[in-house]
């Protein structure tokens, strides 16, 4: 049974009026035309109102941690998504500025406005913002997570053990796609002089004014076709060896999608039914889900319940004491941010994983473990260790500045894991060693892949 409704909820107690232009459609997380639940319900309310539509996406040039990688894979996806909204009879109006300004000025001529859902601090206050600035009611749709952050879990959960059951019991209930609504009436006169176009894509970019020293991905083009075609990849010839081998930096058994996930430039309910529908090997289906399903959305549940996800203060206190006990304890090497930024550490394995970073933009989960775990090692307090791995991880990764990012940093230092044995330096925080890749992989193999790495 559909709960699609369920995933609307009211940002104000103000009223549809009664002479607006259009209804406005904020996007900002949920960047595409298909399977997007706010996108559906914007055109249901347009249709009940008996307006036209208009779709504003504004480009924020101030927007933090941004760099020309993430700006270029965003628009790559937005010029697409544009496109296809256009087709389907609304006005799509790219702007340059502050998103809650340019949305809150939209919807004065509004009769309503329908947003997505963003979790991060900025993005809440960004449909506060506009909530109380809007003539009209405000409504925002969830649809970039598969159950609901509230009805997952009321509070913080501590580890994947004590949300997995909570999403399973759930789950039944919102794994229904959002209907595809045809739009009654088309968009005309809605064009504005602030509309910007992209035609010139790298222009756009570059007159954002932004960060440049991170060029695109050239591995990765942002958009819903892209994503789609390396969804269909990884389930066709790399899903029924997920189960075992998807820790293998070498013959990679990964989807690769958490960019597209992370702009919204597809539905993770999509992503699921995909998954479900292609019957793999049991152990194969059980840990994509689980990864996608309970590790992302237990991400999701630490950023919006813990106001400092950012901080080293969010860590455990178990945590923070062990690491304290051990702040003093002598490194073997330490390592300026510059130097490690430039991996020029004395590890191979550790260097090859970071030049995987500079030159794709992705790293392979198990390296991403590995590289943030020797950061705490090769710092000289586990304060700097938190902010070298999250500036680090924010500014290269195309799915970085997300809620993973954050639950993923958190987790090198403690947070949803437990204590293990006493070591030097890392106190009873878990550790990874070189010889545990030398164990399990060939990683030599993995520095030789990256050795050949060009940008």
């Amino acid at each position: 049974m559909s709960r699609d409704t369920s995933r609307v909820s009211a940002l104000n107690e103000r009223a549809r009026t009664q002479d607006g232009r259009y209804v406005l459609y904020f996007m900002q997380h949920s960047q595409r035309a298909a399977h997007n639940p706010a996108l559906e319900h914007a055109i249901s309310v347009a249709n009940d109102c008996g307006l036209p539509l208009l779709t504003v996406f504004a480009v924020d040039p101030d927007y933090p941690e941004a760099n020309a990688r993430h700006y270029t894979f965003m628009l790559e996806g937005i010029k697409e998504t544009a496109a296809a909204i256009t087709k389907r009879g609304a006005h799509f109006s790219l702007r340059k500025g502050t998103p809650p300004d340019i949305a809150a000025a939209l919807a004065k001529d509004a009769a309503a406005v329908v947003t997505d859902r963003g979790y991060l601090r900025h993005l809440v206050a960004w449909r506060e913002a506009l909530a109380e600035d809007a003539p009209c009611a405000v409504e925002m749709v969830e649809g970039d997570v598969i159950v609901p952050v509230a009805v997952a879990s009321p509070k913080k959960e501590t580890a994947a053990r004590t949300i997995r059951p909570k999403l399973k019991r759930a789950l039944g209930d919102w794994l229904a796609l959002p209907d595809r609504i045809p739009l009654k009436a088309k968009a005309r006169g809605l064009a504005s002089a602030d509309d910007r176009d992209l035609s010139d894509l790298a222009a756009f970019v570059a007159g954002l004014g932004c960060d440049a020293s991170v060029g695109p991905a050239p591995g990765f083009r942002g958009g819903t076709g892209e994503a789609r075609a390396r969804l269909k990849r990884f389930v066709d010839q790399r899903l029924k060896g997920y189960g075992s081998d998807r820790a293998d930096m070498v013959n990679r058994h990964v989807s690769e999608l958490s960019p597209y996930l992370h702009f919204g430039q597809i539905s993770p309910l999509e992503v699921y039914h995909a998954v479900k529908d292609a019957k793999p090997p049991q152990d194969a289906e059980d840990s994509f889900i689980d990864e996608m399903l309970t590790r992302r959305e237990l991400a999701v549940n630490f950023v919006h319940n813990e106001p400092n996800y950012d901080k080293y203060s969010a860590l455990p206190e178990w945590a923070r004491n062990t690491l304290a006990d051990h702040a003093d304890d002598p490194r073997d090497r330490v390592y300026t941010t510059q130097e490690m930024e430039d991996g020029k550490t004395d590890d191979p394995y550790w260097n090859a994983a970071m030049k995987e970073m500079r030159v794709t933009g992705y790293l392979h989960n198990h390296m991403r473990m590995y590289w943030g775990k020797r950061i705490i090692a090769y710092t000289n307090t586990p304060e700097h260790a938190f902010r070298t791995a999250l500036s680090l991880n924010n500014k290269y990764l195309l799915d970085g500045r997300d809620a993973n990012s954050y639950a993923n940093v958190a987790w090198l230092f403690g947070i949803h894991d437990r204590g293990w044995p006493e070591r030097a330096v890392f106190g009873k925080v878990r550790t990874m060693m070189p010889s545990g890749l030398k164990r399990k992989f060939d990683i030599e193999a993995y520095v030789r892949w990256a050795r050949d790495l060009r940008s």
